[in-house]
């Protein structure tokens, strides 16, 4: 019982990481329909901006956080800038721009290993608490991982409903073709989402590195776990990217009750091909189109 738990706890702390990384991955793909794997190591860029901000510059760790922001923002808008919209204005295939992001990806990824070596990256000034309530453990890191995610995705939803640029992101999730039609400056809106999903997975990365350390190819899997929340939560839909997040955290968890530790990373990988078999369109697409 203590174990179940432990382990359910344990599910919402991980499911809170993968729902804030699901939500920055997928307000771009929902708005603008890239398939941005570059996400991954522009997280890494983060974390690694953070770590020589605050090892090396000896900044504080909320400097070194806005300083891993801004750095994501610019990788990410300016991925988009130079890379994406270059071939929107050509009309290239879809599968063009995703291969483009592929390619950054592995550049990027390569860029981090020369500039700052291949070894793990930590803040040694940093101190994780442990905090005890009755059998479940847990770090402050996990509690700033709940928070984070409560505190953004609330600020994301009130930005979305409540100002002229969230109704405009959610007409460009709905429709891109008619948003254009009735006037609204989808370059504007691509730049402002590529800036907002880029910002969001700076705190995550940030977390993780004063919890685990940064390395070169940690990008991998949060894109992947990002990929994998919104394409269960359902395409095209915000909501369900938080919600796939936290299915793939509890699933991911829980399933450690019968299924060996070494198997773990393959969890995701199972609740994919049963979401993609069973319902394409993902566990709440149908029901949540924004």
């Amino acid at each position: 019982m203590d174990l179940a738990l432990q382990l359910l706890v344990n599910g919402v702390i991980t499911g809170s990481h993968y729902a804030l990384l699901g939500v920055g991955f997928g307000i771009i793909f929902a708005t603008t329909r890239i398939v941005h794997f570059a996400y991954g190591p522009i997280f890494t860029v983060a974390a690694y901006m953070a770590w020589y901000s605050a090892a090396m510059l000896g900044l504080p760790i909320p400097v070194a956080l806005l300083i891993a922001i801004l750095a994501a923002v610019l990788l990410g808008v300016g991925s988009y800038v130079l890379l994406y919209e270059p071939f929107e204005k050509r009309q290239a295939p879809h599968l063009v721009p995703l291969i483009a992001s592929l390619g950054l990806y592995i550049v990027l990824e390569n860029l981090v290993g020369i500039i700052f070596g291949s070894g793990v990256r930590v803040v040694r000034e940093f101190t994780n608490g442990i905090h005890f309530m009755g059998p479940v453990f847990f770090t402050t890191i996990h509690i700033w991982q709940v928070v984070v995610l409560v505190v953004l995705g609330g600020a994301l939803a009130v930005f979305l409903r409540w100002t002229s640029y969230g109704k405009a992101v959610l007409a460009m999730t709905d429709n891109p073709e008619m948003a254009r039609i009735i006037g609204i400056d989808t370059r504007k809106v691509a730049i402002l989402v590529f800036a907002i999903g880029s910002a969001i997975s700076a705190p995550s990365a940030v977390l993780i590195l004063l919890k685990d350390g940064a390395t070169t190819h940690m990008g991998f899997l949060a894109v992947f776990m990002a990929f994998v929340a919104v394409i269960v939560g359902g395409i095209g839909s915000i909501k369900g990217a938080v919600i796939g997040g936290f299915a793939l955290g509890m699933v991911e968890s829980l399933g450690m009750l019968r299924i060996p530790t070494e198997w773990q990373s393959s969890i995701a990988f199972m609740l994919l091909f049963l979401v993609v078999l069973l319902r394409p369109q993902g566990l709440f697409g149908a029901a949540m189109r924004r």
